[in-house]
């Protein structure tokens, strides 16, 4: 299985993205817009990176009734996005929803458990401290298969479990990825990318190990020497 990295375009002004764009050129094909850079350039920096012959992640996780998610589904496939998210709490009617909104051209992938979670701050943030989120993950997982989405979005620690119960069902999109003795910042179950590779992802996501490094192509070349040095 081949593992896709995405880099993450978590920046202000559409020019710091663009310029991240350009200098690590083809290096990456994989671009991630989130919630920072959408709201603050707009739909046309998803356009602006196409542009450049990459692709287009756009990870603003919708949550809401299931028309209004089928509505904004519909929207972000006009832009030509080929990956976006949805909340799988959000339940079996919205993720369907949002796999009707989107097409047969648009891979729907449902957040699971965000990586900033432990199970003590999950537990604090549903009010059920005897939660576990490798549990959580699984009955979320579950959700978005019944659903027919693309796949999930989860902690590179979990992927060895969704694996085992799914196996290819969904696609697997692993955020919270760094370089070995990187810091993991707000991420709390991170995981390298060859690890993750190995466990079984379908894509990655690279941030700050990339973005925030001294070199960004050094690092990039990194992340791919990590993903290449595991059998396919």
């Amino acid at each position: 299985m081949t593992t896709t990295p995405i880099v993450v375009l978590d920046y202000p002004t559409a020019a710091d993205a663009m310029r991240l764009v350009g200098t690590l050129g083809n290096r990456c094909r994989f671009y991630k817009v989130g919630s920072e850079l959408f709201t603050a350039a707009g739909p046309a920096i998803v356009q602006r990176v196409r542009d450049t012959g990459a692709q287009v992640f756009l990870d603003l996780k919708f949550h809401d009734i299931p028309n209004t998610v089928r509505g904004a589904a519909r929207s972000a496939a006009a832009l030509g996005v080929r990956l976006l998210t949805v909340h799988a709490s959000g339940g079996v009617d919205m993720v369907r929803a949002a796999v009707d909104g989107a097409g047969a051209g648009v891979g729907v992938l449902a957040v699971t458990v965000l990586t900033s979670f432990d199970d003590a701050s999950l537990g604090d943030a549903m009010g059920r401290p005897d939660v576990r989120a490798s549990e959580e993950v699984a009955r979320l997982a579950g959700i978005a298969a019944k659903a027919g989405a693309h796949g999930i979005v989860c902690a590179g620690t979990d992927v060895a479990a969704v694996r085992t119960r799914f196996e290819d069902r969904l696609a697997l999109l692993v955020p919270g990825i760094r370089l070995a003795g990187g810091a993991s910042h707000d991420q709390r179950r991170v995981v390298t990318p060859r690890e993750a590779a190995t466990l079984g992802a379908t894509y990655i996501v690279v941030g700050r190990a990339v973005t925030a490094a001294a070199d960004p192509p050094a690092a990039m070349e990194t992340v791919l020497a990590e993903l290449e040095s595991v059998p396919a």
